[in-house]
């Protein structure tokens, strides 16, 4: 298979002991290309740091996710955009609204998401989106720059048949992850992934974040990588009604789109 991950937060520190090993696994499993997510500052930094190392095969994207927004500021917008204009960085993010947790005030998170949906604006570059119990806020500070970017990407799909039809009106791109094999609280979107059309599906790890619960053996330390993508595509594919391979070739071929990706190299391959 021809997989893309297109949200592995690989700068965790769980993978800095094994951080080759994690890549060769990926590279075996077929995945053929990773996009680090960027979720602070520094964070962003370091993700554009790994795609540079590992040219073709690793990309980045910049941004500062809502639980950071109390940090944000206009050091921190001028560092974005100085990042969003480097070659291996291809999309704003991660950023949005999160008010299950309000590690940050609602305010904050707000003023902060639209600063970043100014940045993707200015930039025409894609959005990488995070959204959680916050989509009438999120949804409305979204449609005020949708039509100025030239994608929208909803990282980490968990929410509601109404939210994900909101997006799809909208021309969004929808990010699955292992949360659908959680018997506990995804089983809903085994049904969803249906009504999601080909053209508009994407997968992602989550890495090291949201490790499948349907993994035999699963692994003794839980955490989440690169790998586990095949995975979860083959577990989107019978949700699907489809032949794991067309789901794997599809959702790469719109990352590839999306994102203005080339073919991973062959020496990566």
């Amino acid at each position: 298979m021809d997989l893309i991950d297109i949200g592995a937060n690989l700068t965790h520190e769980s993978f800095r002991h094994d951080f080759d090993a994690v890549l060769d696994r990926a590279r075996k499993a077929g995945v053929a290309q990773m996009l680090v997510t960027g979720a602070s500052r520094a964070g962003s930094e370091q993700a554009l740091a790994l795609a540079r190392a590992h040219p073709g095969v690793l990309y980045a994207t910049a941004g500062v996710h809502p639980h950071h927004a109390v940090d944000y500021d206009a050091d921190t917008d001028a560092r974005l955009r100085a990042l969003l204009r480097d070659p291996a960085v291809r999309a704003v993010g991660e950023t949005g609204l999160d008010y299950h947790r309000n590690y940050s005030p609602q305010d904050a998170q707000r003023a902060v998401f639209e600063k970043q949906l100014a940045i993707a604006v200015d930039l025409r570059l894609p959005l990488f989106l995070h959204q959680r119990d916050a989509h009438v806020d999120f949804l409305a500070l979204l449609k005020t720059a949708r039509d100025r970017v030239p994608a929208a990407i909803v990282h980490c799909f968990t929410d509601s048949r109404e939210a994900l039809f909101d997006y799809l009106d909208l021309d969004c791109h929808i990010g699955i992850t292992g949360w659908i094999c959680d018997e506990r609280r995804g089983t809903h979107l085994r049904e969803l992934v249906r009504a999601i059309p080909a053209q508009r599906l994407l997968l992602e790890t989550d890495a090291p974040y949201l490790l499948p619960r349907t993994v035999r053996p699963p692994p003794a330390h839980r955490r989440n990588e690169p790998m586990h993508l095949a995975h979860i595509a083959a577990e989107v594919a019978r949700d699907r009604g489809e032949p794991v391979e067309a789901t794997a070739a599809q959702s790469s071929a719109n990352a590839r789109a999306v994102f203005g990706l080339k073919p991973a190299p062959a020496s990566a391959s």
